[in-house]
């Protein structure tokens, strides 16, 4: 097929789509789609987490949720790149160690990110005297935002394909070979990003999950954790991975996922045990 249409297969050619890694260039200023999905991701989390901290119950204040911010950016940022360092690509950084500062280049472990920001909920939380798990139930439901953004910038920079296709709309990536391939992320973006978001907003707002402690942020790692797992069948793990793949049956990020639905289980599991009555920081009245 011609046009937008590749010739091998019924397929959609990425060249033809007209995107490209960089959103905005101004002389030898760049803004990349990456870096702007995070940081769109952090400002309209944290709209919306202002927006959860207005029903009854919140667990903390507006004060606490903005002094966040420069937490979770921290946590996402530091966590995110050095667990993609540990355990996707040791061997370029150690021959490279600069690289590790190169973030607009991308590389970032999810996995890593949240670890960096379930510390920096916990830090934040002793230091305010705050409720550590509730504070990540609130995070959870905020969370799928930034997720969804990100696997969009990842197809916008022609990365993380799946594997061989011939579904009319595999595509045919830049340096994916000839023939088309899943577009793992756009499925990726519509189970983490789109129908996690959906699963946490009808439980936050039509269940009294909120006052469950953890079984919100349980429902979150237990829904990531599957759809992450059951798309890695499809997607091509990162290249310098392949091997380790083969040998043990799993790609990397799915042995990361497997802590995160054993986590969430127990989480959800326990969230009943864990209810009581609770006085709002932030919030119109407590419940029980």
């Amino acid at each position: 097929m011609a046009g937008l249409f590749g010739n091998t297969w019924a397929s959609l050619s990425y060249t033809k789509m007209g995107l490209s890694p960089v959103a905005l260039e101004i002389g030898s200023f760049s803004l990349r789609w990456y870096s702007l999905a995070y940081i769109l991701g952090i400002v309209l989390g944290w709209m919306y987490l202002l927006r959860l901290l207005k029903a009854p119950g919140a667990p903390m204040s507006r004060k606490h949720a903005d002094d966040f911010v420069t937490w979770a950016t921290l946590g996402i940022i530091l966590g995110g790149r050095l667990a993609y360092v540990l355990f996707y690509d040791l061997g370029r950084f150690i021959e490279n160690p600069i690289d590790i500062v190169k973030l607009w280049e991308g590389g970032m472990s999810f996995h890593g990110g949240v670890l960096g920001v379930s510390l920096a909920i916990i830090l934040m939380a002793r230091a305010n005297k705050l409720d550590w798990l509730r504070v990540h139930d609130y995070v959870a439901c905020v969370v799928p935002i930034g997720l969804g953004l990100g696997r969009l910038a990842n197809f916008v920079n022609g990365e993380l394909w799946g594997g061989h296709t011939n579904l009319p709309w595999g595509v045919v990536f830049p340096d994916g070979g000839p023939l088309p391939r899943h577009p793992s992320q756009l499925y990726e973006g519509a189970l983490e990003g789109v129908a996690l978001f959906a699963i946490l907003w009808w439980l936050f707002w039509k269940t009294d999950a909120r006052y469950q402690p953890g079984k919100l942020v349980g429902t979150f790692l237990l829904g990531y954790g599957v759809f992450r797992f059951l798309v890695e069948f499809i997607r091509e793990p990162d290249s310098q991975l392949t091997e380790f793949a083969i040998q043990t049956g799993l790609h990397m990020g799915q042995w990361l996922t497997l802590p995160m639905i054993a986590g969430g289980v127990y989480l959800i599991a326990t969230a009943k045990g864990r209810a009581k009555r609770v006085a709002p920081v932030a919030g119109s009245t407590s419940q029980a």
